[in-house]
């Protein structure tokens, strides 16, 4: 559905402690074998460790890894040596002027940054899914300083708001989950209006 509806790539969400979306891990290999070769398939991680990680890729065979906590600046090294041609996202939690800083200390590491709204510091870490827009004025410092990286924008977009997401921060592209759901699984109507959204902006 998400595919029918002009999806660039499809987010294939693993164990998280917090947030919608989350399959097993069985269901994400089979998703990622059907993901036709024009659509990305990112595999949305928790893990922090780059072996376990590693493990989780090898499995599911998705060809981009959207790793959603803080990794050891070694630990990017290692996934590059293990999983060649592998994309990687780094996500950052846009929390305040110094996701600027984490932003720029990983983007050479990685294929692209996402700015989401988690919060890592919480007892159950939030790592995405929230619902919850962040300050865009620091996502647009964000991107404006990653210059030549490409910058996803995510965090409660909605086909109410992703037109205005996109105007005032102009990311390389944005990331839904929770905006197009409804009691936790994919809405049609929701889709739907949200590609309108971002076709117009």
């Amino acid at each position: 559905m998400a595919i029918e509806y002009g999806a660039s790539a499809l987010g294939l969400v693993s164990h998280m402690p917090s947030g919608p979306g989350v399959i097993p891990d069985e269901l994400i290999a089979r998703i990622a074998r059907l993901v036709p070769p024009a659509v990305s398939g990112f595999l949305l991680t928790c893990e922090q460790d780059a072996d376990a990680i590693i493990r989780q890729q090898r499995q599911a065979r998705a060809g981009t890894i959207q790793i959603c906590d803080r990794l050891e600046s070694a630990s990017y090294e290692k996934l590059r040596e293990a999983l060649p041609g592998i994309a990687l996202v780094q996500v950052v939690h846009v929390t305040g002027s110094e996701s600027v800083d984490e932003a720029l200390a990983v983007a050479a590491d990685v294929d692209a940054v996402l700015l989401d709204s988690g919060n890592q510091k919480l007892a159950v870490k939030e790592l995405g899914g929230t619902g919850r827009t962040h300050d865009w004025s620091i996502s647009r410092r964000i991107r404006e300083a990653l210059e030549g990286v490409p910058v996803f924008l995510a965090g409660g977009l909605n086909a109410g708001n992703v037109a205005e997401a996109i105007r005032q921060v102009e990311p390389f592209g944005v990331d839904v989950c929770s905006g197009v759901r409804t009691e936790g699984k994919l809405d049609e109507a929701k889709l739907s209006a949200f590609f309108r959204s971002v076709e117009n902006a």
